[in-house]
């Protein structure tokens, strides 16, 4: 268990890399990899159970202590990336097919390693939690709804298929997860100790398997153009969502969680969907996504992580000064 909790470490740590190096190869020999695409539901559906295993109940009672910290971070998070996908979507003029792509993205929760951000960045972890949380738990609602508002002018959005999909992917296996760890409660503990490992694995695979069923048609005159658009959405994402939690109010730890529970996206449910319910080609915008917003991320908690050590070490400093000054 220990190999295995190493392993899932240094993958969880170099994430992104490695899905870089999965998506190229992947570009490169389709064939490796194409086995994946009928299994890319089931894995994103291990991803989520591992999801449930780790929730707890405080996790849920921190929802109701403070309702209005919560309720803004699910507010900033389905007004702010949907209605950034759709300008995107118009500025840059995509066809159909990307436009969808890019909204799914918009429409969906939270990003799994968004609390991870949180705290590596010193941010609010338990907000950010609460707001991940809810935010999945609602998207069965959210997620057909919004894309059937916004882009239901480019395709037919077939909401009771995409209603049923994230329930069956998303809140089934967390609810299985939650139920799993209230019933066995500390047996789960050395099994959480692989979820990293899995859930890494599981998220290379699919983005592996989308970019596979794209390879011909990935990087045309037509798809490039995702490039920009991608890496704006979730920048733009990060910078209106501490904006907004910021115009409200919060704190910085407080703001920090909010970006990046607003800036990240749940990519592989984007990607997963996009599969499943339009075409290929749609699932390449949540793939890029996936290989983009985590690298953001741990750029952005890292340069936040180093901020406040260097202003925690101002402070510690500040006294000896002061007493330097008095003793003279």
């Amino acid at each position: 268990m220990k190999t295995v909790k190493a392993v899932g470490k240094f993958l969880g740590k170099y994430f992104a890399l490695f899905v870089l190096a999965a998506a190229v190869l992947s570009y490169f020999q389709p064939h490796w990899i194409t086995w994946v695409v009928p299994y890319i539901a089931y894995l994103l559906g291990v991803v989520m159970f591992g999801m449930g295993l780790t929730l707890k109940r405080s996790d849920f009672a921190e929802v109701f202590k403070r309702p209005k910290d919560v309720l803004i971070g699910v507010c900033a998070h389905y007004l702010i990336m949907p209605l950034v996908a759709l300008a995107l979507c118009y500025a840059f003029r995509l066809p159909s097919a990307l436009a969808v792509g890019v909204l799914l993205v918009g429409s969906c929760p939270s990003g799994t390693s968004s609390n991870v951000m949180a705290f590596l960045a010193k941010g609010d972890v338990a907000l950010g939690v609460s707001v991940g949380a809810v935010s999945t738990l609602i998207a069965p609602v959210m997620l057909p709804f919004i894309l059937w508002l916004l882009a239901g002018h480019w395709v037919s959005i077939p909401t009771a298929a995409l209603f049923t999909s994230v329930l069956e992917i998303v809140i089934l296996p967390i609810v299985l997860g939650v139920v799993v760890n209230a019933l066995l409660g500390k047996h789960v503990e050395k099994a959480n100790e692989a979820l990293p490992l899995v859930s890494t694995v599981s998220i290379i695979l699919i983005a592996s398997g989308v970019v596979a069923a794209n390879s011909a048609t990935m990087f045309t005159a037509e798809t490039l153009v995702i490039i920009p658009v991608v890496i704006l959405h979730n920048l733009l994402g990060y910078g209106l969502g501490f904006l907004f939690s910021r115009l409200l109010g919060m704190n910085h730890p407080k703001s920090r969680a909010i970006t990046f529970e607003v800036g990240m996206q749940n990519s592989g449910l984007a990607a997963t969907l996009a599969m499943a319910l339009f075409s290929p080609i749609a699932a390449v915008p949540g793939t890029l996504f996936s290989i983009w917003h985590n690298m953001s991320g741990s750029t952005l908690a890292s340069y936040w992580a180093s901020k406040t050590m260097r202003e925690e070490a101002k402070k510690n400093e500040q006294p000896l000064s002061t007493a330097t000054v008095s003793a003279e």
